[in-house]
């Protein structure tokens, strides 16, 4: 079996300095832990792994990388519209920041113009960018709502999230058939009535709440 890498004291203790990694690649690190949870990280089946490891962390976060505002200014449009607009069903796939673990489900988005409204297509593409981030999924929907608020200063803006945790799911309380719907409602969303058209509308056909 091969000899896991050395890793410094200092960075042993929880709460010190991570300076004594710096010097490691992410594969590097990926291998010691293999090695940390009694794998051979040179067999066959797991040879690779870090690299693999290190690919799909890059892609399910890059969206540390991209600009939600850049996206959202790049796709407006002046039309005189003032009624609701909502795009639901929109899938999303993020990562846990307690446990780095999927947490999945739908988004529904809403806003009511005043002047502007956004190309269809970059509301999903907004999704996709604070998803693709370590995430709770609180934070998640009030990140959507307020970046539609700051890009055109609608009337308001509603935003709905169902999400199903593998952090309940695998490990914990292993419950497999909870759901967590969170909501951020800006400006007009925030009256009753707009607020229940907004829900009305997203609810699935035939039940009688989200």
């Amino acid at each position: 079996m091969a000899q896991p890498m050395v890793v410094s004291k200092s960075v042993r203790r929880a709460g010190e300095s991570a300076e004594g990694l710096s010097g490691y690649s992410v594969q590097e690190m990926y291998r010691e832990i293999l090695a940390r949870l009694g794998e051979d990280p040179n067999r066959d089946g797991l040879v690779s792994t870090p690299a693999r490891i290190e690919k799909a962390l890059t892609f399910l976060t890059k969206g540390y990388d991209e600009n939600p505002t850049e996206i959202l200014r790049g796709a407006l449009f002046d039309v005189d519209y003032d009624e609701m607009v909502i795009v639901k069903d929109i899938e999303m796939y993020s990562l846990c920041e307690h446990h780095m673990l999927p947490f999945f489900g739908k988004v529904h988005v809403a806003y009511i113009p005043k002047r502007k409204v956004i190309g269809l297509s970059k509301i999903p593409r907004l999704v996709e960018v604070f998803a693709r981030r370590l995430q709770v999924q609180e934070r998640l929907t009030r990140q959507i709502a307020d970046a539609i608020q700051v890009a055109i200063a609608p009337q308001g803006v509603g935003v709905v999230i169902e999400a199903r945790h593998l952090c309940m799911m695998m490990r914990g309380i292993e419950k497999q058939n909870s759901s967590t719907v969170t909501s951020a409602m800006v400006g007009c969303f925030r009256q009753k009535e707009t607020r229940s058209e907004f829900l009305s509308l997203v609810r699935p056909a035939g039940t009688g709440s989200l």
